[in-house]
């Protein structure tokens, strides 16, 4: 026996409903409009992560069964607040490294930032890094563009990591590391 479109209809109002009592009306609103626009799986997930209210709860739950097991009662405040110079009094000057913090920088004459992948012009992706000899600042390509990257598959995701060593990624001036790291 065939399904009419009413019986379609029924079936898709009726997933859309138990969609909204699981996961919030927002969610199931931008869900559909990412659906029509042809975004992939992991945007999707990007969307689930942010606006579903099944994933809230489950983060919820996770952090409470934490506390739980580590005998902290949930009016436990682990934060301490200082007025005027009593942090100083507490633990005087605190030092930090400048390059390290440094998050932008100059290459060919415009500034960039460090350490950021960004969509690549000669390969697919493109991250500025200070050489740590030199302290240059380096392009580094990485990523084959006429590729897709399906790194949700487990089997593809253990195979590219086991072929390039990403246990063991080396610099960060090179390919490899940049490519392990996205994967």
């Amino acid at each position: 026996m065939s399904k009419t479109f009413k019986d379609y209809l029924e079936e898709s109002g009726l997933q859309y409903y138990t969609g909204v009592k699981k996961h919030g009306k927002e969610y199931m609103k931008r869900a559909a409009k990412a659906g029509r626009e042809g975004a992939s799986q992991e945007e999707l997930g990007r969307i689930k992560d942010k606006y579903s209210k099944a994933e809230k709860n489950k983060k919820t739950t996770e952090v409470d069964r934490m506390k739980e097991l580590a005998g902290v009662s949930n009016d436990f405040v682990d934060e301490e607040t200082y007025d005027g110079d009593d942090f100083y009094n507490n633990y005087g000057d605190m030092w930090y490294n400048e390059d390290e913090i440094m998050d932008e920088a100059e290459y060919q004459g415009r500034k960039v930032k460090l350490g950021k992948p960004m969509r690549g012009d000669v390969k697919k992706f493109k991250v500025y890094v200070r050489d740590p000899k030199t302290k240059n600042i380096k392009k580094v390509n990485f990523g084959d563009p006429n590729m897709k990257i399906k790194k949700s598959n487990p089997a593809r995701r253990r195979s590219f990591r086991a072929r390039h060593n990403c246990d063991n990624p080396g610099p960060r001036t090179k390919a490899r590391y940049w490519s392990c790291r996205k994967w």
